[in-house]
């Protein structure tokens, strides 16, 4: 008999991803696992060889960065030492890896250069960095004041941040000689390479860095003028340059809705000059923004050549991520579309290789062969593990809103459902809010399914995968038409089911999910208990303390620094008065990004009315602990939020 989803499960359960194609098509991928006894996540490197895994790296790290040079004699990748990153070569023969850099401050990302003589790699490095004594005991080191005149000072986990600037370097891996071919007080980003002097890059160099969120793209030969290439004022996610190396794709995400915009692929032909917008009829992002909790050490690949005038590339389209092939003449087309979600893909002319999810397997690779459309797995890591489990497969639902808007989301029956029974039903919302939910395996939501409840999640206005016009509609509306989407979910799942018990329903979400938890305890009675995780909850004091909050606020409310007015009707904590539902208030103590400040109000405030709540705080955690955080406190937080539905929900 097959087991329930369980919290513990979380050691059971392995990531396959980042799969990379090699000379001579050795086929690459990371496996990630967590271990229970060191609290840590484990990835190692493998490859397929005989229609099985073959391990290739046995050190007791987290590995990433993978690549293969193309002559097919060396992997290299990324791997910590003494804390810090550093790049290492592998044969592909075999034999013990080799170390290839030293860098103090460690190496952020690696790439071979086309003959496979050299490897280009990132370091960031302290504004007016001086030479420090190593000999020095760092117990005997004193407190030293910290000097801030910008307002990107700090970032989520991290903590207060050094100026610091990124530069590029390059390294030979024969002779191991260091040259610094990018540097300065601004970030470089090298992109790509074509043959072994012309450097395609980009710079967030401004004269108004606190406000700058654009990069700016070069190609620059040898040691000549770079050269601008065209391109909307916001972000770059990729730049592949083409087998012959006429053209160039690029991914960019526009600043046209703020970090709402769709991310769009163009081609850009190296010898006119000629840009083209490949994907703008297509109204969906390029990319993969889906939220999920048990996929580890993801390499987002979102455009990839496979010929002179083809290429591939990963679409978010409508709760999934299918995989799309486009051609130089500007043509595009669907190649694998499902109920899944892509991942992880790199490709070869005749072949793509995957790693997908779905919402009862949560990784594993496969081939899609271009010519036949046939899809073979090619791995079965996680086979025992959904043959021996009771996994859930959500349904599918669209509904309207009460605007007529149209919403989709799934419904999830409670594991061992028996027909005659009453159920409790738990709403979950996912964060961003311009991620998605989607057709991909949860955690989270399998483990409330074991438990007993029936699942609803939706995505509301302002998730991706959907039309530009859908996920721009939050901004600006925050508990607005969103809460209305929402609660037309739970209106259509109730009136479809009689089963499910309406005085016995559940909501809880992290993030912007956490500020809709807030929100709709705020506005509605209609649940009997609420979990909110990581949350904002104050507009007002959130601009000030978040590691985005300055810009984020002004993007997403809508609301400048003295619309107090406008920042406090969006906030929360001013309906606390409100707010009858018993509440838990989950919150770790290294989140800068929804600052645990906010936590603390919203949970003062409760007490201060006598309000039902808790307030659990997570040491040595940030926003991700649900992803990525510590293992034994992602068991706590899965146990907390669990207990509290258990106590409330008959």
């Amino acid at each position: 008999m097959a087991q329930k989803v369980d919290i513990s499960d979380i050691f059971k359960i392995r990531s396959v991803s980042s799969p990379k194609v090699g000379a001579g098509q050795q086929v690459t991928t990371l496996v990630t696992h967590l271990d229970e006894e060191k609290n840590d996540y484990i990835t190692n490197l493998y490859r397929i060889q005989d229609e099985s895994l073959q391990q290739l790296t046995y050190q007791e790290e987290r590995l990433s960065n993978v690549r293969h040079s193309e002559d097919g004699q060396w992997t290299l990748f990324i791997a910590k030492v003494e804390d810090k990153p550093q790049v290492f070569l592998l044969r592909t023969t075999g034999g013990e890896r080799m170390q290839l850099t030293k860098e103090k401050s460690g190496v952020s990302s690696a790439e071979f250069s086309k003959d496979g003589t050299k490897v280009y790699y990132h370091v960031s490095v302290e504004k007016d960095a001086e030479e420090k004594d190593e000999s020095k005991d760092d117990k005997n080191k004193k407190p030293e004041p910290v000097i801030i005149d910008r307002m990107k000072y700090k970032a989520d986990s991290v903590g207060l941040l050094k100026e610091k600037y990124q530069q590029v370097k390059v390294i030979d891996v024969d002779t191991k000689s260091v040259e610094t071919l990018l540097e300065g007080e601004e970030n470089f980003t090298l992109h790509e390479t074509i043959g072994s002097n012309t450097l395609i890059y980009s710079t967030d160099r401004s004269d108004d860095p606190d406000f700058n969120f654009n990069q700016t793209l070069y190609i620059r030969q040898g040691d000549g003028e770079p050269k601008e290439i065209p391109s909307e004022e916001g972000g770059i996610m990729k730049v592949a340059v083409s087998p012959d190396e006429k053209s160039l794709l690029i991914v960019e995400m526009s600043r046209e809705y703020e970090n709402a915009t769709h991310g769009a692929l163009h081609l850009y032909n190296i010898d006119s000059g000629e840009k083209t917008y490949i994907t703008e009829g297509l109204d969906k992002p390029v990319g993969d923004s889906l939220a999920a909790d048990t996929q580890q050490s993801v390499e987002g690949n979102p455009a990839q050549w496979v010929t002179d005038d083809r290429f591939v590339f990963l679409v978010s389209d409508n709760g999934s991520v299918n995989l799309y092939e486009g051609t130089t003449d500007g043509d595009f087309k669907p190649l694998l579309e499902g109920r899944h979600h892509i991942f992880g893909m790199d490709a070869t002319e005749e072949y793509a290789v995957l790693a997908i999810s779905e919402h009862t397997s949560p990784s594993e690779l496969y081939k899609y062969d271009f010519d036949g459309g046939s899809l073979e797995q090619l791995t079965h890591v996680n086979q025992a593990y959904v043959d021996e489990t009771e996994l859930v497969d959500p349904e599918d639902i669209t509904f309207n809103s009460e605007d007529g808007t149209e919403v989709h989301g799934w419904f999830m029956k409670p594991a061992g459902y028996t027909e005659g029974n009453k159920y409790p039903m738990i709403t979950n919302i996912h964060g961003g809010p311009h991620a998605f939910y989607g057709n991909s395996f949860f955690h989270e939501m399998q483990v409330l399914a074991a438990k007993g409840y029936a699942v609803l999640f939706v995505n509301p206005r302002g998730s991706h995968s959907y039309s530009q016009a859908f996920v721009d509609a939050v901004r600006g509306d925050y508990g607005g038409g969103d809460y209305k989407d929402i609660m037309a979910g739970v209106d259509y799942v109730t009136a479809q089911y009689d089963w499910i018990d309406q005085d016995n329903l559940g909501v809880t979400g992290g993030s912007y999910g956490g500020f809709m938890t807030n929100w709709i305890v705020g506005h509605t009675d209609r649940f009997k208990a609420a979990v909110t995780q990581r949350s904002i909850c104050n507009w007002v004091s959130f601009r000030g303390v978040s590691d985005i909050g300055y810009y984020f606020t002004d993007w997403q409310i809508q609301a400048e620094f003295s619309d107090i007015d406008k920042m406090w009707h969006h906030s929360p904590i001013k309906y606390v008065d409100k707010i009858n539902t018993p509440l838990l208030i989950l919150h770790s103590e290294r989140d800068f990004r929804c600052p645990i400040e906010q936590a603390e109000q919203l949970y003062i405030a409760l007490k201060y009315q006598k309000k039902e709540t808790q307030f659990v705080r997570f040491p040595e955690a940030d926003h991700n602990l649900s992803r990525t955080g510590k293992p034994n406190l992602r068991i706590e937080r899965l146990t907390h939020l669990v207990d509290w539905f258990e106590k409330y929900l008959d």
